[in-house]
């Protein structure tokens, strides 16, 4: 079994960074340390860092799409091409998401995912994430409302039976007629049950709550907002420890005000950073198809022909920078990328650099920039 040395690196933890490195076998961390004299005696070859930041694989989960593809456009290529692009910006794993669109389309790209797990270029897929069409069209946003329907049990239950064990989480507004219902459904089958494009009130996001759902899907986006007399689902979500929050951290969906609130409030083991990214990410400004309504992406920024924000450019190590930047303790930022998304998909192996974790690393500059990517101890990606 081939040892791999990976030398001179910063480390993060609560005191800061701090010179490292660490052994991995067999895709797994064996040990992490600082006598590099000692290390490099059972190592078969020598990664140097150069000094240079070393934090684990960041986890997204929440995509729909990069570089040009969507993952709801119907092909392998996309599915393939999204692996591969998450590797470049520094995510290991993610969730493939979808939008609201018919039971044909959907069903259509969970077969398309099946097909490239286990075969993925770049980042791993760790499940689908199903963002509606259970959706209220009042909290629509870019959700394309040709699609958007109540509920249905009998619905998911066979999205289920042809996706398997691959749904990890389904976005919904549990108000609607049917919601509570497939809410309770959901936990049953250790699904996540998230909270999004709703207009629960602050009563009714609680109710949910207790019935199963667990987590609030790009938390102040998409839903009924705070309001002194009408605290909404954001402020259920604030009060119930057993719910954890997705934040777009892109400067444009939630002020740096409110990354903070967020960050104080459900802390950085309860907060994840997410891209909710589009095709457009890596691609730059132009006009695009997605969920069925012509996107314009102008400096970044994603919209519906009447402003409405349609999905973010952000990627994830971009995230991080402008988390840090909001004023996130930085390893904290680190831990809403990593282990938190990482426990809250039940990866027990993933988001920690610790020994027995799996090699799923990032090396980074100063600057936030990916220098390489590493998943199960293997380079998938390689600035030039």
């Amino acid at each position: 079994m081939v040892s791999t040395l990976i030398r001179n690196i910063r480390l993060i933890d609560k005191t800061g960074p701090k010179l490292g490195c660490l052994l991995i076998r067999e895709g797994q961390i064996l040990e992490v340390g600082s006598n590099e004299a000692e290390l490099i005696s059972r190592a078969d070859r020598v990664i140097d860092g150069m000094g240079q930041l070393l934090i684990p694989g960041m986890i997204d989960v929440h995509i729909h799409g990069a570089e040009g593809r969507d993952m709801m456009d119907g092909t392998i290529e996309s599915i393939e091409t999204v692996s591969r692009v998450c590797a470049q910006t520094g995510c290991t794993s993610f969730l493939a998401t979808s939008v609201s669109s018919s039971l044909e389309d959907l069903l259509k790209m969970i077969s398309n995912v099946a097909q490239v797990v286990d075969q993925e270029p770049g980042a791993l897929i760790a499940g689908i994430h199903i963002e509606g069409p259970y959706l209220n069209e009042k909290r629509k946003g870019m959700q394309n409302e040709r699609f958007l329907r109540h509920p249905d049990l009998d619905e998911m239950q066979l999205i289920l039976e042809k996706a398997g064990s691959l749904v990890r989480m389904v976005t919904l507004a549990p108000e609607l007629p049917g919601g509570l219902a497939l809410t309770k459904y959901l936990k049953e089958k250790e699904i996540i049950a998230a909270v999004a494009h709703s207009d629960a009130t602050y009563e009714e996001a609680l109710q949910a709550f207790q019935v199963g759902a667990t987590h609030v899907t790009h938390c102040c986006n998409g839903m009924r907002p705070i309001h002194h007399r009408e605290p909404g689902i954001i402020l259920a979500a604030f009060e119930d420890e057993r719910v954890s929050v997705q934040a777009i951290v892109d400067g444009i969906h939630l002020h740096p005000a409110m990354v903070r609130l967020l960050y104080r409030e459900k802390g950085p083991d309860h907060m994840v950073l997410i891209t909710d990214a589009l095709q457009a990410m890596g691609m730059g400004d132009g006009t695009y198809l997605f969920g069925g309504h012509q996107v314009n992406v102008s400096q970044g920024v994603a919209t519906l022909a009447d402003g409405t924000l349609a999905s973010s450019t952000v990627t994830m190590n971009e995230a991080l920078r402008k988390t840090v930047e909001a004023g996130v303790a930085f390893p904290d930022a680190i831990m809403m990328a990593t282990e938190t998304p990482a426990k809250l998909l039940g990866l027990v192996d993933k988001g920690r650099i610790e020994s027995g974790a799996d090699a799923d690393l990032v090396l980074m500059n100063e600057d936030f920039e990916v220098i390489w990517t590493m998943v199960g101890g293997k380079l998938v990606y390689q600035r030039s």
